[in-house]
């Protein structure tokens, strides 16, 4: 467990809930009342088994999806009460996205992949390449720049996901089960990448994953279930 201190929150929800309408009037909860913090430059996981609301709440978040009720604010900011154009900007340039499955474009190049998100913020093409290039640096990919994603390991494919996230030097990291979808040795040099750019960056980090095991590498840990969230004990010593 690592130490941390800081007072100042990135991310908190009050009473956050999410339901899926059914037919005859009926609702599908996901999960309801949850309160969650994240302080300036923790990295904090929040657990717990498949199909229990755990991307739900990451979407929710990071401004992806929208929920039942409750409120997320951002660095104070109440993010649901913002216009969709206020918060695709600020999803583009305050939080960096790295999922299971990378997501990366087949048709293009690593360095193109990693230069999408600033070319959408209105970069020039020059300086989006540019940034790109030093982002891939940063995740030991420089001498794969010109891969397509069906050229690369999933390691790789990861590494490059993880520097398309970092890339517009984003506050806060969301991160969906990024080792989830390697094997144990490889995520493991995945997770210690996160930790490491984690702490260069001064990043804020919510890591998901169903794994104790990752979940020991963070400041603490949420468990979510049966439609509860409720902090982790067994991360102390």
């Amino acid at each position: 467990m690592m130490l941390m201190q800081n007072d100042q929150v990135t991310v908190r929800t009050e009473n956050l809930g999410k339901a899926y309408p059914l037919p005859d009037n009926q609702w599908l909860r996901v999960f309801e009342g949850l309160n969650f913090e994240l302080r300036a430059g923790e990295l904090v996981a929040v657990m717990g088994v498949s199909g229990v609301g755990k991307t739900t709440f990451l979407n929710i978040i990071g401004g992806l999806d929208r929920p039942t009720e409750g409120r997320v604010f951002l660095q104070g900011q109440d993010l649901w009460e913002k216009s969709p154009e206020e918060i695709a900007l600020l999803r583009n340039r305050f939080i960096g996205f790295v999922f299971q499955f990378y997501h990366l474009l087949p048709e293009f190049s690593a360095l193109e992949n990693v230069a999408i998100p600033l070319l959408i913020a209105g970069r020039s093409r020059e300086e989006a390449l540019d940034r790109a290039a030093r982002a891939l640096e940063e995740v030991g990919m420089s001498s794969r720049e010109g891969a397509r994603p069906a050229q690369l390991s999933g390691g790789e494919q990861q590494r490059v996901a993880v520097a398309r996230a970092l890339v517009t030097g984003p506050g806060l990291l969301l991160a969906d089960e990024p080792t989830g979808n390697l094997d144990w040795k490889t995520g493991e040099r995945i997770l210690q990448l996160i930790i490491d750019l984690h702490r260069k960056k001064g990043l804020s980090s919510v890591l998901v994953t169903h794994n104790e095991k990752i979940a020991r590498f963070c400041h603490k840990a949420y468990v979510l279930e049966a439609g509860r969230m409720k902090l982790f004990e067994g991360l102390a010593g």
